[in-house]
């Protein structure tokens, strides 16, 4: 890794980063967060009777949206045309709350790491938009890339992914 910010000019000035002259690769990232909330608000969202609907479908369609707009709300990100976008929702009893995963791929010159956190955070968010009725205190935890592929900078896996 760079130890250079590649999004400033030599005066320190931002600047989108010209990937031009770099080859087009599959890319591809992953990253995960939850929604921790009370277990009768879980047990709501899987039952199907949230007042809005079937809060999960619902977030998927958000996550792949938000990784289609990354571009427009991440100031210098490249727009990308993604080959793929997938989003995972699963209960999790001892959060409680639901994990998302948020997997996003591209034939293309740069990679599609915001594309993956940008989706897996809408997708956090419109479960909380769905559910906060009935449980405002609900929490948008740990969200982070846990893995990503392709490119100059080959493969990485988190740590703790």
């Amino acid at each position: 890794m760079s130890d250079k910010l590649t999004h400033l000019s030599a005066s320190g000035e931002a600047s989108m980063v010209d990937v031009g002259d770099k080859p087009v690769t599959v890319r591809e990232a992953t990253a995960a967060g939850a929604v921790r909330m009370k277990p009768e608000t879980l047990k709501m969202i899987l039952s199907g009777n949230a007042k809005k609907g079937d809060v999960m479908a619902v977030a998927r369609i958000a996550g792949i949206m938000a990784a289609k707009k990354t571009s427009d709300l991440i100031p210098l990100c490249h727009p990308l045309t993604l080959t793929r976008v997938d989003i995972g929702i699963e209960p999790d009893e001892a959060l409680p709350g639901l994990q998302v995963t948020a997997m996003v791929r591209v034939s293309g010159q740069t990679g599609v790491e915001m594309e993956a956190l940008t989706a897996c955070s809408v997708a956090c968010l419109t479960i909380y938009d769905m559910a906060k009725a009935v449980d405002r205190g609900m929490e948008i935890v740990s969200v982070r890339l846990i893995e990503k592929k392709g490119g100059k900078s080959g493969h990485w896996v988190a740590e703790n992914g």
